[in-house]
């Protein structure tokens, strides 16, 4: 009988060892002609298949073994084939050498490398603290930089040792194959393999896509047509990505594309995607307003921002609380229309100051959304040329688009009217949107809000570390008259745009309308003998919703969940969007409070030194 042993190495090589004695058949024993032959296949056991050789001519591998020779490795036979002496075992795993099980060698350095990290860490922050050099080091912290070395040495030799087994074993597969000096050629084409012919649907996707990027490139396909083209979101993006990323010869590696819902932004949001922008949210609370409590996420860039506004969160919450008033609610749009003279564009300002025709105004505007409500009309004459202001209520929408439907259908019944009147422009900048103006500062536009609070003197001493009189002396030369010589509009406040941008980009509002949305007055008296501090902020044009817009949004809806505020109030129309005003001024109100008294006792800049990221890399670069 033959002995026939087969084993496989990390490699996938097969190995039968056929031991030869004078019992086999005279065939086996001219093929077998010494005690021990090796013979050894090499397979991809991946797909079940010998690998195709780099040419179409087969070559016939034969190793012989003679055990009666241990000096040398090789030698050649009588008819002309290189023989291996060399014994065959398999190759070792990277885990074969360690002396422990291999779950508690990992454990072990995770566990010290993390460790001591976390050490080294927390002793280079005290001493940029206290100004220490970096290079002075203890015998504590030189044990630990030996630690972290080595524990680093063994976790990347670990994970890195197969990488490099993998090359090491393909060399010494090659040595251990040897050719026969007088191969045989077929000419024949060898057959084809059952997994050649099996289609590839990722293959034949990047085919297409890739026409695609190039069609895209070249023009022939417009860029903003791949969505209505494709059916498909998320791959119009990555085309149109790949495609920009080709014609500006610019990577976009750090911007990220996957992790994203693309379809929710669809002639909604945002035209012709290439991914997303990254920005933090942080938590600023519990603000304690009107009795209830809000944790307020700020979504910014600006280090110390956060925890500046949470420290005036509180010290609002340690005094009792704040107070906000809603005064007004209404979204504007002015249109601007043109007559052949200032007396028929008086004829009409006239006809719409008239309040006998107001509620038939009303009853047009009023078609556009069951949610819709016209509120007031003002008019302003520029020579022949009209400006008409409306406004009126939308409900938990910020309204734009709504209020836009309902003076087009004006428009359009006023055209019976006054056959003469040339609409210009939809929007005629008396709304104003967008932009810091007069009338909304005097006017109002969205939410108007007032939001107060009394601070206690403990609280001012202890918390703000300032006191009672400096922040009122602050506030009327920096806020008030400070802002007056510069002309501000509507910018009588320290800060108020870092707040109502960094809750408008969390919620999903728009951030443009930021401008008008930051005008703010700051006011400071005291109070109670002139022993505790009331402070307040007055916005006539905060500009908010919770329906529509960017607050669909995966990550803006949880951010307005958290504050109670998620989608439409279906109790009272318009409550959430109102709710958010308010708690967007008592936000802007714990931000002020914090920055005047840090301005005041003067650790502005230390608190900026302290949470600034920049400074603290510059630290790192230059030790």
């Amino acid at each position: 009988m033959s002995n026939i042993n087969c084993f496989t190495t990390p490699r996938h090589r097969i190995q039968f060892t056929c031991i030869n004695s004078p019992s086999k058949p005279p065939i086996i024993r001219r093929l077998l002609p010494t005690a021990t032959t090796t013979i050894t296949i090499s397979m991809d056991l991946r797909r079940g298949l010998p690998p195709i050789p780099p040419s179409t001519t087969p070559i016939i591998r034969h190793r012989k073994t003679t055990s009666n020779n241990k000096n040398n490795n090789r030698s050649s036979s009588s008819n002309g084939t290189v023989v291996d002496h060399r014994s065959t075992s398999p190759i070792p795993k990277a885990s074969d050498a360690l002396p422990l099980p291999l779950y508690l060698t990992n454990g072990i350095f995770f566990t010290l490398f993390f460790c001591v990290a976390y050490f080294l860490l927390h002793r280079w922050r005290e001493k940029i603290r206290s100004s220490t050099p970096l290079h002075v080091v203890t015998l504590s912290e030189l044990a630990a930089i030996v630690s972290l070395i080595a524990s680093f040495i063994y976790l990347l030799g670990f994970f890195g040792i197969d990488f490099v087994q993998s090359f090491i074993g393909t060399s010494r597969v090659d040595e251990d194959n040897f050719t026969l000096e007088d191969d045989v050629e077929h000419h024949s084409k060898p057959k084809p393999r059952i997994m050649d012919h099996l289609p590839t649907v990722a293959t034949l996707t990047s085919k297409k896509d890739e026409d695609i990027v190039k069609s895209v490139v070249s023009g022939s396909i417009p860029s903003y047509s791949l969505e209505s083209k494709l059916g498909d979101c998320r791959r119009a993006a990555s085309i149109r990505r790949e495609a920009l990323e080709r014609k500006t010869g610019r990577p976009l590696l750090g911007l990220p594309l996957e992790g994203f819902d693309y379809n929710s932004i669809l002639g909604q949001c945002c035209e012709m995607p290439i991914g997303y922008v990254q920005v933090p949210v942080g938590i600023a609370g519990p603000l304690l307003l009107n009795g209830g409590e809000y944790m307020v996420p700020m979504a910014t860039t600006e280090g110390c921002l956060v925890a500046s506004t949470n420290r005036g969160c509180k010290a609002i919450f340690a005094s009792g609380g704040a107070t906000a008033i809603l005064l007004k609610d209404g979204m504007t749009r002015a249109p601007v229309v043109r007559f052949g003279s200032a007396a028929r564009a008086s004829h009409l300002k006239f006809f719409l100051e008239d309040a006998l025709n107001f509620d038939a105004l009303s009853i047009v505007f009023n078609k556009s959304s069951r949610f819709a409500r016209l509120q007031s009309i003002q008019c302003s004459i520029a020579g022949k040329n009209l400006y008409i202001r409306f406004t009126c209520s939308t409900g938990d929408a910020m309204g734009m688009n709504m209020v836009s439907k309902g003076v087009q259908n004006v428009l359009d019944f006023l055209q019976i009217e006054f056959p003469d009147m040339e609409v210009i422009g939809i929007s005629g900048n008396f709304c104003s949107d967008k932009k810091p103006s007069a009338v909304n500062w005097i006017e109002g536009r969205g939410k108007s809000v007032v939001c107060e609070s009394v601070i206690t003197a403990d609280v001012v001493k202890k918390v703000l570390k300032t006191t009672v009189p400096a922040l009122v002396e602050l506030n009327m030369l920096k806020n008030l008259t400070g802002s007056a010589i510069a002309g501000s509009l509507g910018g009588f406040n320290a800060h108020a745009a870092n707040i109502v941008s960094a809750v408008f980009i969390a919620t999903g509002q728009d951030p443009a309308q930021n401008i008008e949305s930051s005008h703010c007055i700051t006011m400071m008296e005291p109070v109670n003998s002139g022993k505790d501090l009331h402070i307040s902020v007055t916005m006539p044009s905060i500009e908010v919703g919770t329906v529509g817009g960017g607050t669909q949004l995966a990550s803006q809806s949880a951010c307005l969940n958290l504050l109670g505020v998620k989608g439409a109030s279906k109790e009272s129309p318009g409550a959430n969007a109102r709710l958010l005003a308010t708690i967007v001024a008592g936000s802007v109100l714990a931000g002020e409070l914090s920055l005047m008294s840090a301005i005041s006792s003067g650790q502005l800049v230390k608190s900026h030194m302290k949470y600034n990221r920049s400074n603290r890399d510059m630290t790192v670069i230059s030790s």
